[in-house]
């Protein structure tokens, strides 16, 4: 009878390894046509390929020990209280769970791209620059005198960006005296 199970457990661990392989490709492939639609770079489509590789096979791995039995009531209590050590260090930095989310979605749906000329709408310190790299946690920027920027991938999100293409400016530059408020 112990046979049985553990012919069962090969398969079952086999069948994990094999659906999760096939997904990950299934997720790179979709990616990468929905890339080449919207013209990303290849840097992006690796970043995209790390992190759900490494969610996807996590998953596998903890659904792995689970057919295999190992002391369930440890393994939920272990699990746990990593998933409370990483809740709290997310919760005590939650840009950091929210910059690779903005990462995503700029990568997905956001209009500007790597290589294009923009402009930060920010009270406290504007910002023009070309985008040289769109990263997991921030955006490389550089500006026109050559000064590098990280620039965190959320404050995109939350900040106006104009996309200058050949402008050295946006509109919005104009001083406060230029701009006829009449309407």
């Amino acid at each position: 009878m112990s046979d049985f199970f553990l012919k069962s457990e090969v398969i079952l661990t086999l069948s994990l390894l094999l659906c999760t392989f096939i997904i990950h490709r299934f997720i790179i492939w979709s990616a990468l046509k929905f890339s080449k639609k919207v013209s990303r770079s290849e840097l992006r489509k690796q970043y995209l390929n790390r992190y759900t590789g490494y969610v996807l096979w996590s998953i596998c791995a903890i659904s792995i020990i689970l057919v295999w039995g190992y002391a369930t009531e440890g393994f939920w209590v272990a699990l746990g209280s990593t998933f409370a050590v990483v809740g709290v260090a997310l919760f005590a930095n939650w840009s950091i769970l929210s910059n690779i989310t903005a990462s995503f979605i700029l990568y997905f749906t956001f209009p500007f791209k790597i290589g294009d000329r923009i402009r930060i709408h920010d009270k406290d310190l504007p910002v023009t620059a070309i985008i040289s790299d769109i990263k997991g946690f921030y955006t490389l920027l550089i500006t026109d005198e050559g000064e590098i920027i990280t620039y965190p991938n959320n404050m995109l999100l939350q900040k106006g960006v104009s996309i200058l293409h050949e402008k050295k400016e946006s509109i919005f530059d104009t001083p406060e005296e230029d701009v006829d408020r009449t309407i």
